[in-house]
């Protein structure tokens, strides 16, 4: 978060348009990883900001490793970078968010789907409390503001594919 945080610096904490990108990660009983938030005590997927000259999909692979160390598995070759197939595009007055601290931000989110991937999942202790898998309709209630629109897009589009929930 080197480039939000020198941002910072120069603008304090009023609202910036901030690129990100996350990752719906499915296992193969088609439930979705989640990760418990330290900075909200929420319940989220795993993303983060574009770094400069950083592609959104190196973004959403780069933020999975970081956060759930998993990494893609590739049948013929073993472990691999992750390939991610983007699902959508999300922007608007929904991903406003206001952090505990007071920064302001409108995200623009790239959120990709993977549902093969390597590695176990191993917790980020500074920015994450605990990872765990979820079905649709096992949600946890504190949702992050922000991926509540993401997942719910998720599950409609998703809900009748044979390979998820």
């Amino acid at each position: 978060m080197g480039y939000i945080m020198e941002l910072r610096k120069l603008v304090g904490s009023r609202p910036l348009i901030m690129t990100g990108a996350c990752v719906l990660l499915v296992d193969e009983k088609g439930d979705l990883l989640l990760q418990k938030r330290k900075d909200n005590g929420c319940w989220g997927l795993p993303g983060g900001s574009l770094e400069p000259g950083e592609q959104l999909e190196e973004a959403a692979a780069r933020e999975l490793h970081e956060e759930a160390a998993a990494r893609e598995l590739h049948e013929e070759t073993g472990y691999k970078a992750v390939e991610l197939e983007i699902m959508h595009i999300f922007s608007g007055e929904r991903f406003y968010y206001k952090y505990p601290h007071g920064d302001e931000v409108y995200n623009v989110i790239a959120a990709y789907i993977c549902t093969k991937y390597g590695g176990f999942p191993c917790l980020d202790k500074t920015e994450v409390e605990e990872l765990s898998f979820f079905g649709f309709d096992e949600l946890p209630e504190n949702l992050n503001p922000t991926d509540i629109p993401v997942i719910e897009y998720f599950i409609e589009k998703n809900r009748k594919d044979p390979r998820l929930r």
